[in-house]
């Protein structure tokens, strides 16, 4: 097997250059001040709701002003659950722009004048001419159905963009100039780790642990493994997993945690109880994890480090398993409703 001849694989190993990218665009983008809003909203559908989770914990922890995140579909067709009253910024997260829910979404939400509306995508489409102010990562844009590249340029954009909402944040901003340079590293050092344990075939169930910001990182690396090898997975709080599908865990199961620094001693108590039953455990953090980081980074920006390893990973399991990462099973690149348009 010959990694190279994949998209998936170039995708991911060149990701750090897209990494670059995103934060340069994101620099030049004119932005509102975040106490301009009494609520931000985050959308994407699939992949990008899973980052939009991430996002609007990054947003609301740096700006101390309200953010949650809700699919496209949903604030379709139920926007009474998911707005409330007062001016909302809209950030509308898409790969390809085009996604029909999330198009109809902000059409619906700029028609009753909610608010502004920002776009994070990898295309100059839809969504960024429908957009009051885009943020477009070409260097993003992918051949393969599964997101990676495209997933962590847009995560990246919405690192810097909630920063710049915060107002006074350039430090922190030109720290992240150093992300790329340790995406490489991490992709070098850290590729034999990730193939040996995608391609062995013993273990039949993934749970992937994260917290805070890093639940919906969590969500999209299950959302990874289960689409590019139709494995069972399955993404969980910390310590959500005691409550129930520990039950599960066993010799054949492999429980990834996505460590923090704040509350690490909370989270390896978790690991260290799966490993008791029998778990095989896989650590990413900042230091003393079986993926460690060393950046040196705050981990306010240091969090699209814990992608790339767990979609090696998965691509790894891919191949194994006879399967074609590019093009999994049942899946589109974009999904687009007839019924919808």
């Amino acid at each position: 097997m010959n990694p190279t001849q994949y998209h998936t694989y170039r995708e991911i190993v060149s990701q750090p250059q897209a990494w670059g990218t995103a934060l340069d665009r994101t620099r030049t983008v004119d932005l509102p001040a975040a106490d301009a809003f009494e609520q931000v909203l985050f959308t994407g559908c699939g992949s990008t709701y899973y980052l939009s989770l991430a996002a609007a914990a990054l947003f609301q922890s740096v700006t101390e002003r309200p953010a949650r995140a809700t699919p496209g579909g949903e604030l379709l067709l139920n926007p009474q659950t998911v707005l409330s009253p007062g001016r909302t910024l809209l950030v509308a997260v898409s790969r390809s722009g085009t996604t029909t829910e999330t198009v109809k979404a902000v059409e619906s939400f700029k028609a009753a004048a909610r608010g502004p509306v920002v776009a994070i995508t990898n295309y100059d489409s839809d969504l960024a001419q429908l957009a009051d102010a885009a943020i477009i990562i070409p260097d993003g844009q992918e051949e393969s159905v599964a997101q990676t590249r495209s997933f962590a340029s847009m995560f990246v954009a919405a690192t810097a963009f909630s920063l710049r909402m915060a107002g006074e944040q350039d430090e922190l901003l030109t720290a992240m100039e150093a992300l790329p340079a340790v995406g490489e590293r991490l992709l070098r050092d850290y590729d034999g780790l990730a193939r040996k344990i995608g391609e062995n075939l013993n273990f039949d169930r993934f749970y992937f642990l994260g917290s805070g910001v890093r639940y919906g990182l969590a969500s999209e690396a299950n959302l990874k493994l289960k689409e590019m090898t139709l494995t069972h997975s399955e993404p969980f709080h910390f310590l959500e997993f005691r409550h129930g599908p520990m039950s599960m865990v066993n010799e054949k199961a492999v429980i990834v945690g996505l460590l923090s620094g704040k509350n690490r001693r909370h989270e390896q108590a978790v690991l260290d109880e799966m490993a008791a039953l029998g778990g095989h455990i896989l650590t990413l953090g900042e230091d003393d994890a079986s993926i460690a980081f060393h950046s040196g980074l705050p981990e306010l920006i240091r969090n699209v480090l814990y992608l790339p390893s767990l979609q090696l990973m998965a691509f790894y399991r891919a191949l194994t398993k006879g399967l074609n990462p590019d093009r999994p099973q049942n899946l589109t690149a974009v999904v687009r409703l007839d019924e919808m348009l």
